[in-house]
């Protein structure tokens, strides 16, 4: 069953829309197959060409796995659903995503399938992400499955974690900042680490571009408060 594709406006009745992009996903394919000239806006990235690897790649390292784990929960609830009820859910979950500037925002992402064939397979669904970054600061994101027309809703979902998170930062990397918050200079960090002082200041150049910053004290209070060490 399709939704035609000049509905989708009516759909977002459905979403608290403030500082918002969207997006529709082909699921067979795994692709993006629109993305909103909003989230070059928001995010300061192109959407042209954006792949949903890119797109995962942006959400933060810790909030991964959780990300992983709430779409594993989502399929199994949406396969255990009778078909006719398909179109009365709207999943809902927070995360946060890297900007290009390398600061993160918290966004609430809101999803309905769209496209859907007899046997309950999903072909498309139409996502609404919106900054809620004023709204909340710090915690794990929540997952809901909001019923629509009288459709019961399953609120803060507790699911169980079935990924580990994999960290921004490569063991080696942590270890030169780590010393770098400590005071050292780069020929310190060098004995320390049995490195020669030229593959430290490639380290150093290369972590400055990897986080989006352009000092060292601005590197050090990015990666403390965004908890990567």
């Amino acid at each position: 069953m399709t939704i035609d594709l000049e509905v989708h406006k009516k759909l977002f009745n459905l979403f608290q829309v403030g500082d918002f992009y969207y997006m529709i996903l082909n699921v067979p394919e795994a692709n993006l197959e629109f993305v909103s000239e909003h989230f070059e806006k928001m995010l300061g990235v192109s959407a042209k060409d954006l792949s949903l690897a890119d797109f995962f790649d942006r959400i933060h390292p810790e909030d991964q796995p959780i990300v992983l784990s709430f779409e594993n929960f989502i399929g199994t609830f949406f396969a255990n659903l009778p078909i006719e009820k398909i179109p009365f859910y709207k999943i809902r979950y927070d995360f946060r995503i890297r900007k290009a500037n390398g600061d993160y925002l918290r966004i609430l992402q809101q999803v309905v399938v769209i496209d859907y064939d007899d046997d309950g397979f999903f072909y498309k669904t139409l996502g609404v992400h919106t900054d809620i970054s004023d709204l909340k600061t710090e915690g794990k994101p929540l997952l809901s499955l909001i019923g629509i027309d009288g459709e019961p809703s399953y609120i803060n979902i507790d699911v169980e974690q079935k990924y580990t998170a994999t960290s921004f930062l490569s063991k080696r990397e942590k270890q030169i900042i780590n010393l770098m918050i400590a005071g050292k200079i780069s020929k310190e960090i060098a004995n320390e680490l049995s490195l020669s002082q030229h593959t430290i200041d490639t380290y150093r150049k290369k972590l400055l571009k990897k986080t989006a910053t352009s000092t060292t004290a601005e590197l050090i209070g990015k990666v403390i408060r965004e908890g990567w060490v």
